[in-house]
């Protein structure tokens, strides 16, 4: 059995090994497309090396790795994450996941042969810390990438993502042929770390998740009227800042009324001067739920909203969608599976949605898929300061490997 030779103090060892070869002071040195993101790949690519019965280490043509540990049946069971980081990220976000897979491929060769085959993939790119498009891997494997639209994306130094790609060895136009590896997988698992405050706040390590959230982006624009700021008087004005700021509280209650999340996350004036009413302000807005006829109901309410803030100062509004992603839910047995796992080794059962965008949300339009949550302390990531309780890391691998020895019986059995 997988779970019988599982050793949850590996997967942190590793991750400490990680962080010594690609942390320090300033955080994460993984950033995708970079030579520190390399050098991660490579000490993956090695402790894989030493695994008996691993085959067929190799890149794909969007970039992900992958490796394959063979069954006594084709179909396969993949568990994996991502390795790259955002810049001065922490040391957990996305390689928990990769580590983890790694020990469950090392529990499964050291059991003997497996009931299936058994593959552990790095996902490439999943940040999008560099060229603005996140679960770039992925999305390409699962055939939603534009590419097109993708190619000319710029990084700081004017580089593209197809000139950064193709030094890599990758040829977007090719990646289309990655998908080939789909043909026999029939579950995905990802561990990760929450990247929110909910497990630690409750006092729980670990989670099941039930899905990615759907997620909607607007740009909305008051327009008013620009004015003296000495001159007119406070009635007169028609402020499109102060109708955009009633909004977002507004915004805020919407959410907390639909149990969901709302969010403005910019906010530009025009003139954009101390002197002057603002004229114009637009805002950026983000919503997210895990079922889609909630957020369609929280985004009609978002609109009154705004219509009902435009209309106290003398303003009006228009929205421009920007970006939207459907709820993705994962597999109702899979995630039975998770929960179970979690409440084996914690005592606890707890399943909430994850509000952040995935690996596994791209492998959840394809096959049967669940991820499990670690808890984040003070709810961190994406900074030097991420970080959770060992302990917590501890019972967290040793729940994903559960939940994955668990689908790798399954699948073997047919």
């Amino acid at each position: 059995m997988v779970t019988d030779a599982f050793d949850p103090a590996r997967v942190v060892s590793d991750l400490e090994e990680l962080r010594a070869l690609t942390g320090g002071p300033e955080g994460a040195r993984r950033l995708a497309w970079t030579d520190d993101w390399v050098k991660a790949r490579d000490l993956l690519r090695a402790k894989l090396a030493e695994i008996p019965g691993v085959t067929d280490v190799e890149m794909d043509e969007c970039g992900n790795i992958w490796a394959t540990l063979p069954g006594a049946r084709p179909e396969s069971v993949v568990v994996g994450s991502h390795v790259d980081a955002v810049p001065a990220g922490g040391w957990l976000d996305g390689v928990l996941g990769v580590m983890s897979a790694l020990e469950v491929l090392r529990a499964a060769a050291a059991s003997g042969t497996p009931p299936c085959t058994v593959k552990l993939v790095d996902w490439a790119d999943e940040e999008g810390a560099r060229f603005g498009r996140s679960l770039l891997g992925s999305s390409a494997f699962a055939g939603t990438l534009e590419i097109e639209d993708v190619k000319r994306l710029t990084d700081r130094d004017g580089i593209t993502l197809d000139e950064a790609l193709k030094a890599m060895g990758v040829d977007l136009d090719r990646s289309h042929l990655a998908k080939r590896r789909i043909e026999d997988v029939r579950a995905y698992l990802e561990l990760h770390i929450e990247q929110g405050p909910v497990l630690e706040s409750e006092g729980l390590a670990v989670g099941a998740v039930l899905g990615t959230v759907g997620v909607e982006r607007y740009t909305v624009t008051f327009r008013g009227q620009a004015a003296h700021a000495g001159s007119t008087p406070m009635l007169h004005r028609k402020d499109t800042f102060a109708a955009a700021a009633r909004f977002a509280l507004l915004l805020r209650d919407v959410a907390i009324r639909h149990e969901g999340v709302s969010t403005v996350g910019n906010a530009v004036c025009t003139p954009g001067v101390v002197t002057a009413v603002p004229g114009v302000t637009e805002i950026l807005v983000d919503q997210r739920h895990l079922d889609a006829d909630v957020l369609r109901a929280m985004n009609d309410d978002a609109r009154a909203a705004s219509e009902e803030a435009a209309a106290e100062f003398g303003c009006t509004v228009q929205w421009e969608p920007l970006w939207r992603i459907p709820p993705i839910p994962f597999d109702p047995d899979l995630i039975a599976d998770a929960r179970a796992a979690v409440e084996e080794v914690t005592g606890t059962d707890r399943a909430l949605p994850s509000g952040p965008l995935h690996d596994a949300a791209e492998m959840a339009r394809l096959v049967p898929t669940v991820m499990l949550f670690a808890s984040s302390t003070n709810g961190l990531s994406h900074c030097v300061e991420e970080d959770t309780p060992i302990e917590h890391l501890l019972l967290a691998a040793r729940a994903f490997g559960i939940a994955a020895g668990r689908a790798i019986e399954r699948v073997g059995a047919g």
